[in-house]
């Protein structure tokens, strides 16, 4: 399930062509962003690494910025589907799956982890840029709450109600990814706990069915 898009660019039903540059771009932009960071990576460097020049870039994206949240938007749709499949597919799900699914960060991530939170702290300071990062938020949260009312129908029937829901595990997620996100040796114990909370948190939730009390020994 992917979200609804947060940003829009110059045109609403770009030609094909344009697609296709805007995908390249976004595709480059994303493997120089998370190798060097926010800060540290120019417009020029971001046409470089796709071959095309600033018109090119600039038909397709209003700024960096624009370009970023497009990225952010990309990223969070590809977690929700990766989630669906999770929620979906055959077999039992453990509530254990699922939390370290939501928090767990995965090595080769670790960059991208880095440069959402870079983004971050530069959008805090930018009042028009942090409305546009809190449109994003509110897509990726209405699509989690889609998702869970559609692959969890317990969740109605769960402790509170399914917005609210989704706004905590995606606050729940963005806090122990920022935790996590660093090489500490304290890392693997604040995910190993943060993980067994959600887990016995997720079935009063009606994420999923609470797990079979143990059969008493004849």
């Amino acid at each position: 399930m992917s979200p609804p898009d947060a940003v829009s660019g110059p045109e609403t039903r770009p030609p094909r062509r344009r697609v296709h540059t805007r995908a390249r771009l976004l595709d480059s932009a994303e493997r120089v962003l998370v190798e060097r960071g926010y800060t540290q990576t120019t417009i020029e460097d971001l046409c470089a690494a796709a071959g095309y020049t600033r018109g090119a870039f600039y038909s397709n994206f209003r700024s960096k910025d624009d370009l970023v949240l497009a990225l952010f938007d990309r990223h969070s749709a590809d977690r929700l589907d990766q989630l669906e499949r999770l929620l979906v597919g055959p077999g039992t799900t453990s509530a254990e799956g699922v939390a370290r699914a939501l928090l767990e960060v995965d090595p080769l991530e670790r960059n991208w982890i880095l440069l959402f939170l870079e983004f971050r702290i530069h959008a805090a300071r930018d009042a028009r840029l942090a409305a546009q990062l809190d449109k994003h938020d509110r897509a990726v949260r209405e699509a989690l709450a889609e998702l869970l009312q559609r692959c969890c129908p317990a969740v109605a029937r769960g402790a509170a109600p399914v917005g609210g829901v989704a706004a905590t595990l995606l606050a729940v997620r963005e806090g122990i990814l920022a935790r996590t996100a660093g090489e500490g040796p304290g890392v693997p114990e604040a995910l190993d706990a943060a993980v067994a909370t959600l887990s016995a948190i997720l079935p009063a939730l009606g994420i999923l069915p609470a797990p079979a009390a143990p059969q008493p020994e004849s």
